[in-house]
């Protein structure tokens, strides 16, 4: 039998930032606090009234994990107070690695993470600096559809902030509901329904396999194995749970 999510935890974590469609804050899984990270989908789509809801919501740095080839023009200014540091997750130009998933319905689900994390642990590193230099205040993280970039790093943090596989799961699970505006606004309307089809014909779900990818991962020790030192993970635990880190 295929695992399900359990119904509807943290939904209210869902936030309403005018012109992107799968943005919530992680606050309330594990020990995670509320405002200190963000996942998003681009927020290159964001109106003035999106970033102005970004600005209250406390987000004072954007951190964008796309490829260079990804990048457009923002619908609207980005304000002065919120500093953007690009840091691309994929490593795109390492083809020998990529080109099997991209022409796999694997594409696009947490069935690359593991192979992902084993091979690239120098990705999550930097992105995990990234993040623990980061200006005070709020940190929204993105890619183009706040689904699958954005869900490794979701699992790196919420690891380090103590929450549990089911947790974090479920959390990824809650974007596959926001995927068909997205792509519809991305003009890839098909590919949501096409992904979800596939997911059943080999019967599994997105909540089952980032089931397995949480249950048999440990952030501290991967991090450690892409160079992060000792101090910067705690930095970045702290942030992430908003406790003081002496």
């Amino acid at each position: 039998m295929t695992a399900t999510a359990p119904p509807g935890p943290h939904t209210h974590r869902h936030l309403e930032w005018d012109g992107c469609f799968n943005v919530r804050d992680l606050g309330g899984l594990g020990r995670h606090a509320p405002g200190a990270f963000v996942r998003a989908d681009s927020v290159e789509k964001l109106t003035a009234d999106g970033w102005a809801a970004a600005r209250a919501h406390g987000i004072r740095t954007v951190l964008d994990l796309r490829n260079d080839d990804e990048l457009g023009t923002d619908a609207a200014p980005r304000p002065d107070r919120i500093t953007t540091v690009r840091v691309p997750l994929d490593g795109i130009e390492d083809t020998a690695f990529w080109e099997p998933w991209f022409t796999d319905w694997r594409w696009g689900t947490p069935l690359y993470y593991r192979p992902f994390l084993g091979h690239f642990p120098e990705r999550t590193a930097a992105v995990a600096q990234a993040l623990a230099a980061a200006a005070p205040g709020g940190v929204a993280f993105h890619c183009a559809a706040g689904r699958d970039r954005t869900g490794l790093v979701s699992l790196l943090l919420l690891s380090l902030a103590g929450a549990a596989p089911e947790e974090i799961a479920a959390d990824y699970a809650l974007s596959e509901e926001r995927m068909a505006p997205v792509f519809a606004a991305m003009g890839r309307a098909e590919e949501a329904a096409e992904l979800a089809a596939a997911y059943r014909r080999h019967a599994t779900s997105p909540y089952a396999e980032m089931l397995k990818v949480a249950r048999s991962f440990d952030a501290a020790a991967h991090l450690a194995g892409g160079g992060v030192s000792e101090a910067t993970v705690a930095r970045l635990r702290a942030r992430a749970t908003g406790r003081p880190h002496g």
